[in-house]
């Protein structure tokens, strides 16, 4: 089945906030990346690829807290636009079902693909504004 965490978009202080939810929640980060560490045909400034890509914090029971800073080409977010629903499959097919049923009627933002992190990844916003992403990691496979 599914699991949900909550993802949170930042305008350039998603490290300044995890390291206060880590603070309140306890427990140590079980990814950090920034910009700078990920291979891509964008050339970030030094200020912009020293910002959070992705970080996760374990917060109990299999669920995490998720963040990254908006990268300058996105423009700034606001509060409504800065929350997504991360849900994690166990399969493929499954990342497929939930992520066609999502976008109908909706708009796809980043199709599903494999990704250069080894997941299958894809964002969406659904008919009624709320913003997804559907990822597998391909690591569960056994």
């Amino acid at each position: 089945m599914a699991a949900l965490n909550p993802y949170i978009t930042f305008n350039g202080n998603c490290e300044e906030a995890f390291n206060f939810y880590r603070s309140a929640f306890g427990g140590d980060f079980a990814m950090i990346s920034r910009f700078g560490d990920v291979p891509s045909e964008v050339q970030y400034t030094l200020e912009e690829a020293r910002k959070i890509m992705h970080v996760s914090l374990p917060i109990g029971n299999g669920t995490f807290l998720f963040g990254s800073d908006r990268p300058a080409s996105v423009g700034n977010g606001s509060m409504g636009d800065n929350i997504a629903i991360s849900i994690d499959t166990e399969s493929e097919k499954e990342a497929d079902r939930i992520f066609n049923g999502l976008s109908a009627g909706g708009k796809v933002t980043m199709p599903l693909a494999k990704t250069f992190w080894g997941a299958y990844f894809g964002m969406l916003t659904d008919s009624f504004g709320v913003h997804w992403m559907v990822n597998f990691d391909y690591k569960q496979e056994k």
